[in-house]
């Protein structure tokens, strides 16, 4: 006995009744689901469909769903600092290392010549901070009204726009900037600071726009149904 197209539907409701809210994770657990029950039906034909889907259910365990859904959270959250890393060291290679390069200099130097007046370095770091989040904020939004639109959320892509942003990182330059005295700093320590927030600053570039930039072909590459669905 194969499952039609109401029972489908009522195990896509199912999943959404017990808190699992994207469609990507919706399937994969219906497809878990109507297979499982399917087997139950070679067993035994005459068993209901509503009883062979709680028997199923119950496997989960006490905290039903939870653990799947963590499980694929955690996978796709190492899936996109993998693509930020990725896009971080093309920053690194031949031939945008000499930008990469000259960016740090030009940073140093300003650093160095304006390292007696705090403001303007800690505002330096600030600026970049601000910027981020008001990305992260405008991003969510921008997601927001298309889940509206198209009526599907996705993780990777709840990901990509905002959920899984290298927030944390940013309470480096805070730190940083907090720090800062008036010193005459060693040419080492300028140069270190330089780096990093050329770092940071191609971490936001690369979070805030160049991701989001190909979102739609690591979301077509990561669901190959999301062209048909969304």
């Amino acid at each position: 006995m194969k499952l039609n197209a109401e029972q489908i539907e009522r195990l896509y409701a199912f999943t959404r009744q017990h808190y699992v809210e994207y469609y990507d994770l919706q399937t994969e657990l219906v497809d878990h689901l109507a297979n499982a029950i399917e087997a139950q039906w070679e067993q035994n034909s005459k068993r209901s469909f509503e009883e062979a889907l709680q028997i199923e259910f119950k496997k989960f365990g006490v905290f039903g769903f939870m653990e799947v859904v963590e499980k694929r959270q955690a996978a796709l959250q190492k899936k996109y600092h993998k693509l930020v890393w990725n896009e971080l060291k093309n920053f690194f290679r031949w031939p945008k290392i000499i930008g990469t390069f000259a960016a740090v200099g030009i940073i140093f130097y300003a650093l160095k010549l304006f390292q007696q007046d705090v403001v303007i370095v800690q505002m330096t770091f600030v600026v970049l901070v601000v910027s981020f989040f008001v990305g992260i904020f405008w991003l969510s939004r921008k997601n927001k009204k298309n889940h509206q639109k198209t009526g599907k959320k996705w993780l990777l892509k709840d990901i990509i726009f905002g959920y899984g942003s290298i927030t944390g990182l940013m309470n480096l330059p805070i730190q940083i900037a907090l720090n800062v005295k008036g010193e005459n700093y060693s040419d080492w320590a300028l140069l270190l600071f330089s780096f990093l927030l050329i770092i940071m600053a191609l971490g936001e570039y690369i979070v805030l726009v160049l991701i989001p930039s190909k979102a739609e072909t690591f979301l077509k590459e990561t669901y190959p149904e999301y062209d048909f669905v969304n």
